[in-house]
């Protein structure tokens, strides 16, 4: 029996150490979900056609998926077959944050998250400060491989 792991989030942009995890988790896992929100209140920075690009530049000979979503993230497991949620953490008040939603969505739907630590160089990346050194004209290739395909 193959074990799916699911990796949502945002990803606006996927950085270096969201990249981390994914490679991490296909360690583990016989395939990866990425699975990127729309949250119909917010509007992304990068089109989300380009993230899904983008995200597909990284993994093209990797047992990985790429799909977008609008719903409970526990209801898109149960829908695409994964066993596990993956979360990537940076540190301790990440872990403080996912923990807690780990434990809801247990609770909601019985499906266990796998906690991977990201790597060390990658810790300090932060989506939103990459977004706003885009935003200023500044170089994210030092975060994001392949940004290019972003713009």
């Amino acid at each position: 029996m193959s074990k799916t792991g699911l990796f949502a989030g945002s990803f606006d942009p996927f950085t270096k150490g969201h990249e981390a995890v994914v490679k991490k988790a296909l360690e583990l896992f016989d395939e990866i979900i990425i699975a990127i929100g729309i949250n119909s209140t917010k509007q992304g920075y990068f089109h989300i056609e380009k993230r899904k690009e983008h995200i597909a530049s990284l993994f093209e000979n990797a047992n990985v998926r790429i799909v977008t979503y609008e719903k409970l993230t526990v209801d898109l497991c149960k829908d695409e077959g994964a066993s596990h949620l993956v979360r990537g953490l940076r540190d301790s008040k990440d872990f403080s944050y996912e923990r807690s939603i780990a434990h809801m969505n247990e609770t909601l739907s019985g499906i266990q998250t796998v906690f991977l630590l990201t790597d060390q160089q990658y810790a300090a990346i932060n989506a939103s400060i990459v977004r706003e050194i885009h935003k200023n004209n500044g170089s994210i290739e030092a975060f994001v491989t392949n940004a290019h395909l972003l713009v």
